[in-house]
């Protein structure tokens, strides 16, 4: 069974960040420019206070109009965090994320942010173990 530490190990380690203080605007400029779906914030209490994401970004667009652009972004992250650390297998992390129905979880070890996987990099992880089977199967099938 694959751990969250094998997906970080495939994709790397880097993570975005933006302090609370810092507008939506510069968030989603961050976002644009790294193209990525959702960024940690960071503030006085490590690893981290919230995370900013797409989603955040559009509720707060419907809501608020152009004038959310200028908004910190604590004034619309999301402060309950789901998190994980390295040693999650990767079939716990897909089920806690589709019955959360989040798309974004930072990874904390040791009380340090060393991560962040998306779903993207579940499926594919799922996609690359199904290959590995099937190439398996196909080998045994061949082999008869």
């Amino acid at each position: 069974m694959k751990q969250v530490r094998e997906i970080l190990t495939a994709k790397g380690r880097d993570v975005a960040t933006i302090s609370r203080e810092r507008t939506v605007g510069d968030a989603l400029a961050l976002l644009r420019e790294r193209g990525i779906g959702a960024v940690i914030v960071t503030g006085a209490t490590p690893p981290l206070v919230g995370i900013f994401s797409e989603r955040d970004a559009v509720r707060a667009l419907a809501k608020h109009g152009a004038p959310a652009l200028t908004m910190t972004v604590a004034d619309l992250m999301s402060v309950q965090v789901t998190t994980c650390d390295e040693s999650t297998s990767v079939d716990s992390l897909m089920a806690m994320m589709t019955d959360m129905r989040i798309r974004h979880v930072p990874v904390i070890d040791h009380g340090v942010l060393c991560g962040m996987v998306s779903i993207g990099d579940v499926v594919k992880c799922r996609v690359d173990e199904l290959e590995h089977d099937k190439r398996d199967l196909i080998e045994y099938v061949s082999a008869r």
